[in-house]
């Protein structure tokens, strides 16, 4: 990466700022001074600004975080705050959460610079299983599991939900694994045979479940297992 699209980022300037930054003899590189701003940024490079040291970022990051309700998943919203919020990060800004919650949605968010990696969890084709808690504002008929294992049919859809896995652990408490995601799609598949959802929970995204660890607002970094189960065939996952 160019230094001045590095010293950018950093500072969250544009690139001419950053120029200009540069130029002004404020960017020191291993303890010199440095005015090209087409040098070539490398891992190991020491790089301060005005005396502060910069990170320089090593490789992709990817985190699982426990989203309080409130917050939105997109990077910079005008009228809500965002998880990014949480994050204590380097160059937090350049994170994204692969697979949104919606604002009043808690549990596990994904959140990586890793685009590719994102696009494993959230392209239909992968039919990445995701798990949900569900609190509903009328009793549940156990004959449900049956109809969400056969494909439901939602207002202003034009084919059933594939097959969902249904598990009643309570009068008024359910688990749901989707293997697609459709636009609100729990929250309407209960509307749809005639119930509301009060609370919605994530707890798992493929293999990586919610660390039980982490209170609201908490995050971690992935473990290389957690991240490498990400669109691994399923033969190399149970040989695992």
């Amino acid at each position: 990466m160019r230094l001045d699209k590095f010293i950018s980022q950093q500072l969250e300037v544009s690139r001419a700022i950053a120029g200009r930054e540069i130029r002004a003899r404020k960017i020191t590189l291993n303890g010199e001074v440095v005015r090209d701003t087409a040098y070539k940024v490398q891992p190991q490079d020491a790089i301060e600004y005005d005396g502060h040291p910069l990170v320089v970022q090593q490789g992709p990051r990817y985190f699982m975080l426990n989203k309080p309700q409130g917050y939105v998943c997109s990077t910079d919203d005008p009228d809500h705050p965002t998880v990014l919020y949480f994050i204590d990060e380097p160059a937090a800004f350049k994170l994204h959460a692969a697979g949104r919650l919606d604002i009043d949605t808690t549990g596990l968010v994904l959140l990586t610079d890793d685009g590719q990696w994102s696009h494993r969890i959230t392209s239909p084709r992968h039919h990445l299983a995701k798990s949900y808690l569900v609190e509903l504002e009328a009793p549940l008929d156990p004959a449900l599991v049956e109809t969400f294992a056969a494909g439901i049919q939602l207002h202003n859809e034009k084919t059933l939900t594939k097959p969902a896995e249904l598990e009643i652990l309570d009068e008024r408490a359910a688990r749901v694994t989707l293997s697609e995601g459709r636009y609100h799609q729990v929250k309407r598949m209960f509307a749809a045979v005639g119930n509301h959802v009060v609370a919605l929970h994530r707890e798992r995204i493929g293999d990586i479940v919610l660390d039980d660890a982490l209170g609201e607002g908490e995050y971690r970094e992935l473990t290389q297992e957690e991240v490498d189960s990400i669109g691994l065939p399923d033969e190399l996952k149970q040989s695992k």
